[in-house]
């Protein structure tokens, strides 16, 4: 399945049908992490389900507003109906990441036009405008390389992390290729699928770290990846800078960075300056304010990530799969796991784990990578 998707990947490219360019990425394996953890793949999967459920009873509130009316978010919704128990339910975010491993767990690697159809045969909760659209396009009989809209929404970005773990066992530039494709299913734009190429990099290091990077690291390696894979789209900013400048997605994150940085910026402080939306102009430097200050502590980076972003759920769900696989998911607080329901759907509890299971089964067992 390698070798047909890189043909189709380069077939794609050759017709102008991907929105990126083919940058030096794409000829770099992936660094073999030898006597990695399954804990620390379990901690990138259940960190991006915490970080969804913490935030999608309370998504698309002010950050001002949502401490006034709920006070400082730091454990789930207490469901009136279940006599104030506080369980994790899941929003898309977790349902497309979840479905996406299910697939990688089914077929070994990624099928991307299956994949495709996965997501639009089951029922989503909550999908974003661009999903609806990538949905719509499908059922209309479009190919699915050709369905997903030219988006630099964040709906991409939340979902892709697990397009890395058929790659554990036997590390290969294929990785780059498929998180492309991945990508592309739903937002063919060149800032989401450099977001998820840069994501995945960033992704794979850490998994490969036993202690957190120095705070720099995050933004400076995430960057570097989108500098050598965006084309030349440039992006109007929707933030409250109401800036006319039309910016390339690079150059926009470098400015944001450094500003967060000279300035020692909270992040609800950078948030009012970038916002912090759906729009990956705004959600990438959240994600990387929020891993520049707490990469170092996965507890607080959630906490952060659900209590001061606009689209909390997708920006925790995003920070959370980061802190899980720098950290494991031992360090992950119990209260979160425990009240997890791993639901990928109205009624299936537990199957995330379930999930995980499989997927410990099929990719985690080779004693060049001596997982535990």
């Amino acid at each position: 399945m390698e070798n047909t998707n890189s043909v189709l990947f380069n077939n794609l490219c050759d017709n102008q049908q991907v929105r990126l360019n083919v940058g030096q990425i794409f000829n770099v394996v992936p660094a073999t992490h030898v006597g990695l953890a399954w804990d620390r793949i379990e901690g990138m999967i259940l960190g991006l389900a915490v970080g969804d459920a913490l935030g999608n009873e309370t998504e698309g509130i002010a950050p001002a507003e949502r401490i006034r009316s709920f006070g400082e978010i730091r454990d789930y919704h207490p469901r009136r109906s279940l006599g104030g128990l506080k369980i994790g339910l899941p929003s898309d975010d977790t349902q497309l990441a979840a479905w996406t491993l299910e697939h990688l767990n089914i077929h070994g690697s990624l099928v991307p036009d299956q994949l495709a159809e996965v997501f639009v045969s089951r029922r989503l909760f909550g999908a974003g405008s661009t999903i609806r659209q990538f949905i719509e396009n499908m059922g209309s009989g479009v190919s699915w390389f050709q369905a997903g809209p030219v988006s630099a929404g964040n709906g991409a970005l939340m979902r892709i992390a697990p397009v890395l773990i058929p790659y554990l066992r036997e590390p290969s530039p294929s990785l780059w290729v498929d998180t492309a494709l991945a990508a592309m299913i739903t937002h063919n734009d060149t800032a989401s699928i450099a977001s998820c190429l840069a994501f995945v990099a960033v992704l794979w290091d850490v998994l490969g770290m036993n202690v957190s990077p120095e705070s720099g690291w995050w933004a400076k390696r995430f960057i570097e990846v989108v500098q050598d894979v965006e084309d030349i789209s440039t992006y109007k900013l929707a933030s409250r800078l109401n800036s006319s400048y039309m910016w390339r997605f690079s150059e926009f994150l470098e400015y944001a960075v450094r500003v967060a940085r000279e300035n020692d910026l909270t992040t609800a402080q950078a948030e009012s300056l970038t916002g912090s939306g759906a729009y990956l102009l705004e959600t990438v430097p959240t994600v990387l304010s929020i891993l520049e200050r707490h990469g170092h502590d996965p507890e607080e980076a959630i906490i952060r990530a659900v209590n001061d972003a606009y689209d909390n759920d997708t920006i925790g769900a995003i920070v959370g799969a980061a802190v899980g696989a720098l950290h494991g998911a031992e360090r992950l607080p119990k209260r979160w796991k425990t009240g997890l329901t791993g639901r990928t759907g109205p009624s299936d509890d537990g199957r995330l784990f379930d999930l995980l299971e499989d997927a410990r089964s099929r990719f985690g067992s080779r004693e060049i990578a001596q997982f535990g």
